[in-house]
């Protein structure tokens, strides 16, 4: 487990990577973002520990999800894998789990009908999917909802990032 050291510095690695990416400097995105130039200067040295007000103002102002500052979490190997799904549980509940998906491209992960009634509801995050019916394509933000107890496929066209709720009756 990182250290709060540790996360600051890495944030501030990413932050100063996100800006000079994108050819701004110091001072305009301290502008952009409304923070002091000193400020933005400690956080991208890892001398100040980003507060989420501040990530925000900074991930805002260079256009970014907030995600983009924040760390990658462990690499922990996924709970189920198939033909082209890695699957994270995130949550359970009595009538829903949420998953975490990485889709591989090129491959077609063909899902059997689950128990009567299920129900599958699927956010991309990042990538574009084909799903469903295999006629729905959804792309970054986009959601569907579709019964999971008829034959469904997944299909990446290139690398995806999504959200799947399956809810039971």
């Amino acid at each position: 487990m990182p250290t709060a050291a540790e996360v600051s510095a890495d944030v501030g690695r990413r932050l100063r990577a996100l800006r000079t990416e994108r050819g701004l400097s110091l001072s305009e995105l301290a502008r952009r973002a409304g923070l002091g130039k000193g400020t933005l200067s400690e956080l991208e040295t890892g001398r100040r520990n980003p507060t989420l007000d501040t990530l925000f103002a900074v991930t805002s102002a260079l256009r970014l999800p907030l995600s983009a500052a924040l760390p990658d979490g462990p690499a922990a190997p996924p709970d189920a894998t198939g033909d082209a799904v890695d699957a994270w549980l995130v949550e359970t509940r009595p009538a829903a789990d949420v998953y975490r998906l990485a889709v591989r491209p090129g491959r077609v992960q063909r899902s059997d009908p689950h128990a009567p009634g299920v129900r599958e509801q699927v956010l991309v995050v990042a990538g574009r999917l084909r799903v469903a019916d295999g006629g729905t394509v959804l792309g970054p933000g986009d959601v569907v909802d579709y019964a999971g107890d008829a034959p469904h496929v997944w299909e990446a066209l290139e690398p995806v990032s999504a959200v799947l709720v399956m809810r039971y009756p």
